[in-house]
């Protein structure tokens, strides 16, 4: 009688988290691009293409994280004063989102993307700053899709621009991502 009672309390112990387990959709294959060019000077463009984020369906909870050594630029000359110069990788080797997605359906998701806004807070080089974004959000089979962009000025973030480069990189940073979700 007692080992048949310890058996029902493992199983309850075991089913328990099934009950409330919420669906959660992730991936570390996300892209992250920034653009900072001026016209008439060198491109200022870096993409991450191992980006974690992390959905939570029943609440729309929604998280990104991006080591800033994983951003790749065309000249690794650019690459090296970015992570050295600019974002001070060594002492800050991260930037993440933690934020909700509005009004987030997973079950009346299709595969034809529909405009969702995003609000949360954004956190680079130390600093944190309120984001809000109109993502598309698409889903095909078990795989919700997000993509978006949003403009960061770096000013924002403390991270400095030499004079002597100010004139090449714009004051105002486009990002755009894509992120594919899988359950």
């Amino acid at each position: 009688m007692k080992k048949s009672v310890i058996n029902c309390i493992l199983l309850v112990f075991l089913l328990l988290p099934t009950v409330f387990y919420a669906q959660k959709y992730g991936t570390r294959t996300g892209t992250v691009k920034f653009e900072a060019s001026v016209s008439s000077f060198e491109e200022v463009a870096a993409e991450h293409t191992s980006v974690s984020a992390v959905l939570n369906a029943s609440t729309g909870d929604f998280a990104v994280l991006a080591l800033m050594t994983g951003f790749r630029f065309k000249i690794a000359l650019m690459e090296e004063h970015f992570n050295e110069n600019y974002v001070e990788s060594d002492k800050y080797p991260k930037a993440t989102f933690k934020g909700k997605i509005e009004n987030l359906d997973v079950k009346k998701l299709s595969a034809t993307p529909n405009k969702f806004t995003i609000k949360g807070e954004l956190t680079l080089h130390g600093k944190t700053k309120q984001i809000t974004d109109i993502a598309m959000i698409s889903k095909s089979g078990n795989m919700v899709t997000i993509t978006g962009a949003f403009n960061v000025k770096p000013a924002d973030f403390d991270i400095e621009v030499p004079k002597v480069v100010r004139n090449k990189v714009a004051e105002t940073v486009a990002v755009t991502y894509h992120l594919s979700l899988s359950e």
